[in-house]
């Protein structure tokens, strides 16, 4: 099992600049070229890859241009554009009707503002957080994936349970400078190395701070359960 730092926050930043040398240069893996289309595609990957939303938003961005195509879109024809991606008849209705509400409160432009844009159909605070990062270069908090949920745990650096938990628990010891990159560095290292399943502790730039890792511990501290 590997020995964590004294404290959190000391972990935290240990975490972060192993993980900045593992990935220089970590970003977002969604494609859009405007907000609107950022705003879509997060609410398409919702437990779905970004590569499957990848291969459908190619598509659905050349049909529709702009948020009163979406509004004025015929339901059951806007859910087979997307009906690879999971509950895409609920994602379909989101998308509408979240763009009926840009269009008719908001001018035609996705808001930038945290209470905005969760008053949009189907957007939560993790999609929220994306679109004002990477959409409006506004850092509002910490976007919890599975990713984040997953091997923050394991390190030991919370022990909330809810994405809404974590994240507050996380903002208090990640240096806030870091809250965009801290995301797509565990993304990049749950993809590569601390996967859901067998993750990859032989292999790890983490593993010697890690009090999940896997050699001695006999507990996976993201759900609890044993190795």
């Amino acid at each position: 099992m590997g020995t964590p730092l004294e404290s959190r926050e000391e972990q935290v930043v240990e975490v972060l600049d192993r993980l900045y040398e593992q990935y220089p240069d970590p970003e977002i893996s969604l494609d859009f070229s405007n907000r609107l289309e950022l705003l879509i595609a997060v609410m398409l990957s919702a437990q779905c890859t970004d590569e499957r939303v990848n291969k459908v938003t190619a598509e659905l961005f050349e049909k529709y241009d702009g948020p009163e195509a979406y509004a004025a879109a015929d339901q059951e024809e806007l859910a087979a554009d997307i009906d690879s991606i999971t509950y895409y008849n609920n994602k379909a209705k989101y998308i509408r009707s979240a763009c009926e509400d840009i269009v008719e409160k908001h001018g035609g432009e996705v808001p930038d503002t945290m209470s905005a844009l969760t008053d949009l159909a189907g957007v939560g605070r993790k999609t929220a957080n994306v679109v004002l990062q990477h959409g409006h270069d506004l850092t509002e908090g910490i976007v919890v994936d599975t990713h984040v949920q997953r091997i923050s745990r394991r390190l030991g650096l919370t022990d909330e349970q809810s994405p809404e938990n974590i994240e507050e628990d996380l903002m208090g010891i990640v240096p806030e400078d870091d809250w965009k990159e801290y995301t797509h560095l565990l993304i990049s290292h749950g993809r590569d190395t601390c996967t859901a399943r067998n993750p990859d502790c032989d292999d790890c730039v983490l593993a010697d701070i890690c009090p999940s890792e896997k050699g001695d511990s006999a507990v996976d501290l993201a759900d609890g359960s044993e190795w």
